[in-house]
């Protein structure tokens, strides 16, 4: 039996979408404990100020961390990483890794320089960004989509809702006209539409996200203290449930367990309105 115990990773975002970074983070590092946090009582955060998104974020994370205390933060959110993250590690010794849209890998993929990205209204506004397009894909044309639906979207999928095709191919008209080859997921939403985004774009052969880039980054980290070592030999442990908690701000989305557990990443309890209230929801190991 392992006599130490395995790292833990506090995964943030304003909702669900940072469940698909969280299920990278699983696949990649299957014997670490996960505690998911969501400010979904902020939700969504593209409309809130900087300062608003700042205190949200960094007084929720340091409220978990009394409870539930990590080796490692990420903050799986666009919005949040472009404003966050200095005012975040200014506050814990704990490392922070924040996400950015995949523009360099994209613009390693392409083959006809024709890219889209997918991102939310407020992050493709954001000067940083066309930074990194000028930096990683200056020779490419990129071609940017910001649809407020398509969070929600993701979000209605965790009580059952469909994505609306017909919709969602008049959204992405532009990179059909544009003949993209590769598409950048530059929100922790969109994967979980990956799917439907498919359907309604067929022609595209390179789907890019940041998930596994985040995983990488975890890893690197938790090796610098010997704790990757640590989650290797736990997943030789008995079978557990990798999320210790999921985290709501406001109330827990209807079927949140169900569906974390869809993404292999079954909860062991679920707490609404926190940290207000107590758990209100056990899943049975």
């Amino acid at each position: 039996m392992n006599d130490q115990a395995p790292p833990r990773v506090l995964v943030f975002d304003s909702g669900v979408g940072g469940l698909s970074v969280a299920a990278c983070i699983h696949r990649y590092l299957p014997g670490a404990d996960l505690t998911y946090l969501a400010d979904n009582a902020g939700f969504p955060y593209g409309d809130k100020s900087e300062p608003v998104v700042i205190e949200r974020c960094c007084t929720l994370i340091a409220r978990a961390l009394e409870q539930y205390p990590a080796d490692v933060i990420v903050v799986a959110c666009n919005t949040a990483s472009t404003v966050v993250l200095p005012h975040l590690r200014g506050r814990t010794s704990v490392p922070v890794v924040g996400v950015v849209p995949a523009i360099k890998p994209a613009a390693a993929k392409t083959r006809n320089r024709r890219i889209g990205l997918l991102a939310t209204p407020a992050t493709v506004r954001r000067p940083y960004l066309d930074r990194l397009i000028e930096e990683f894909a200056g020779d490419c044309r990129v071609e940017r989509i910001g649809h407020p639906g398509l969070v929600r979207w993701a979000e209605e999928l965790v009580a059952g809702g469909v994505v609306p095709a017909r919709e969602l191919a008049d959204a992405m008209e532009a990179f059909r006209d544009a003949e993209v080859d590769t598409v950048v997921l530059g929100c922790t939403h969109y994967p979980l539409l990956l799917e439907s985004l498919k359907r309604s774009l067929p022609a595209v052969r390179f789907w890019v996200d940041s998930g596994e880039a985040i995983a990488r980054r975890v890893a690197w980290l938790l090796e610098q203290t010997d704790q990757l070592a640590v989650a290797e030999r736990s997943i030789a442990e008995p079978v557990h449930l990798p999320v210790t908690a999921a985290l709501f701000s406001g109330p827990s989305p209807e079927g949140i367990a169900g569906f974390m557990s869809g993404l292999g990443l079954s909860p062991r309890r679920v707490c609404g309105d926190w940290p207000d209230q107590r758990p209100v929801a056990i899943e049975a190991g």
